[in-house]
């Protein structure tokens, strides 16, 4: 169907993106941006809280980057508190959020107003700007340095939009998954220890979108859905693969349920949707995980988690899943409509969604064949329960419904979204 090839080409190209990620990553060349938020300011404002990862409280993340590195280890100065968040931010506002979001979680709304502020009068100042009129060298420096500037602007624009997903899961009391070590030299590592924040996550989301939530597990785990305990040994580019996807996911699921609960306030669904509301009244509303496994179980299980030898793609599925307002909503739609729904809006949001999965991956070595597929040089395997592949898919689907949410906002006051 229209509907199904349209999200998944564009789930495919985010996951695949991620995936042929290769080679060093190129440090970006710094003119230097105005100073952040003085450290008196923040001395004035008194300390509300301090999140905590385990026992541990966490610190802030390393000054001293030149490239994306994910690590949960002790930073260089010896302290053994962890980061916050796997990805590292490494611009001069990023690292300035990073103590914020560790120290004063609750002044980073102010502080991204006033780096907008900033990145906006920035970005005015060099459009009123005019080129000089001599030509030759002094014309190629000055386009350099706007491009250079320019560059500047976006990767801060990025650590921003970090930034905010960070501390909407602190927001939500839930710790993001740390950087997962592949292998040990007994073999390959059991990564899952993490708790489990199934019911945080959850809440999170409307019972709408849960619903399609739960097929999307469905898909993934197949009749694995209700069995949390039993421990899998799958290939780590897979598994980062489908992360990437259910990022995707989330945030197409988010830009959907959020037109759906405008038109729903109103009033105005279609019919056939209300029929849908009926079946599912007499059913349950967010049915239990024990019910959907029972449901699902003609459902075939997504290919990478079963065979582990698949493609890329997390398609959505039709036979076998329970209806659901959301899903006959969805479904309504013409393949043109599904398309720009399905579309990340920003090369900002894009490049999160690759960077924020190779700081918990790490970055795959591998090479496209000459047919087109995936050829992992160096693929390694990670033992994994299939609870904590339930959870570090609900992580994924809510970090990109976070990521709508902050990627709206900030362009509401930094135009950078195209239309």
């Amino acid at each position: 169907m229209e509907t199904v090839a349209a999200f998944r080409a564009s789930v495919c190209s985010i996951s695949l993106n991620w995936a042929s990620r290769s080679g060093p990553t190129t440090p970006d060349v710094r003119v230097g941006l105005r100073p952040v938020l003085s450290k008196a300011w923040i001395q004035q404002t008194p300390l509300v809280s301090r999140f905590k990862t385990g026992n541990k409280k966490a610190s802030y993340l390393s000054r001293r980057s030149t490239a994306t590195r994910a690590s949960m280890q002790p930073s260089d100065s010896g302290s053994s508190e962890a980061p916050i968040a796997p990805l590292q931010m490494e611009s001069p506002i990023g690292q300035f959020l990073s103590q914020i979001l560790a120290s004063h979680p609750h002044l980073v709304p102010a502080a991204v107003e006033q780096q907008l502020e900033q990145l906006q009068t920035d970005r005015e100042a060099e459009r009123e700007k005019e080129e000089p009129s001599a030509s030759g060298t002094d014309l190629v420096l000055y386009r350099r340095i706007a491009e250079v500037k320019a560059n500047e602007r976006k990767k801060a624009l990025e650590e921003i939009l970090y930034a905010l997903v960070v501390q909407k899961f602190m927001d939500a009391s839930v710790s993001l998954i740390p950087t997962i070590t592949p292998s040990t030299p007994g073999g390959p590592a059991h990564v899952d220890k993490w708790p489990g924040q199934d019911d945080k996550l959850e809440h999170v989301h409307s019972p709408e979108a849960y619903e399609m939530i739960q097929n999307h597990l469905s898909l993934i785990l197949g009749n694995r859905l209700g069995d949390s305990t039993s421990v899998a040994q799958i290939s780590r580019i897979r598994v980062g693969q489908v992360y990437a996807a259910s990022v995707m996911y989330g945030y197409f699921l988010k830009r959907i349920d959020q037109r759906f609960q405008l038109e729903k306030s109103m009033k105005v669904l279609p019919q056939s949707i209300d029929n849908v509301d009926e079946q599912v009244a007499l059913e349950g509303t967010r049915p239990s995980d024990s019910d959907i496994n029972k449901s699902h179980r003609k459902a075939q299980p997504h290919p990478e988690m079963s065979s582990f030898s698949g493609g890329a793609g997390v398609g959505i599925g039709i036979d076998g899943l329970k209806p659901s307002r959301l899903r006959t909503y969805v479904m309504s739609f013409d393949g043109e409509s599904l398309q720009k729904y399905a579309t990340i809006r920003s090369k900002e949001a894009i490049s999160i969604i690759e960077k924020h999965t190779e700081s918990l991956f790490g970055r795959p070595e591998i090479a496209i064949t000459p047919e087109g597929t995936i050829d992992p040089q160096k693929d390694e395997a990670i033992k994994i329960s299939f609870g904590g592949l339930r959870r570090l898919v609900l992580e994924a689907v809510t970090f990109g419904s976070f990521l709508w949410d902050v990627e709206s906002y900030v362009d509401s006051r930094y135009h950078f979204v195209a239309n």
